[in-house]
């Protein structure tokens, strides 16, 4: 059974909808609420790696993308999740299932503000501490 079939008959009713780009690179969304569910379930139970995740502010919301990997095959699979309430943006951190996603939520938390729910340590990373609290370089509302 190849990855995505796999992931597609494990999260059958999470995946809000399926990309792929190419025969390596698939995208799929879930809910906020599912991530460290689906997290946990690329990483522990299939093997995948996590590779980085990237953040970006939308007309729609804050969207996240986790990347992972399934070094076997050098598959690429992202999972997309949009939080629309950009007022108090959060979702559960991932850092409690694998460390490397400790700095990557600290620069996301940052610079776009997004409060991860349980990691272990958000303070600056990238900002001076002269830089005014609540400001935050990614967002679009914060552009002058």
């Amino acid at each position: 059974m190849f990855i995505a079939d796999e992931i597609k008959e494990r999260l059958d009713e999470k995946i809000i909808d399926w990309y792929q780009h190419s025969s390596r690179r698939i995208y799929f969304s879930v809910e906020p609420k599912y991530i460290q569910a689906v997290a946990g379930l690329l990483f522990r139970d299939l093997g995948l790696r996590f590779s980085i995740a990237t953040g970006q502010d939308t007309p729609q919301g804050l969207e996240l993308l986790y990347h992972f990997s399934f070094d076997k095959t050098g598959e690429i699979i992202s999972v997309r999740v949009l939080i629309k309430d950009k007022k108090k943006p959060e979702i559960d951190s991932l850092a409690p299932l694998f460390p490397a996603a400790e700095w990557i939520e600290r620069e996301m938390w940052e610079m776009l503000g997004i409060n991860f729910i349980g990691h272990p340590n958000l303070k600056r990373l990238l900002l001076a501490d002269e830089w005014p609290e609540g400001k935050h370089p990614l967002r679009h509302e914060d552009e002058s």
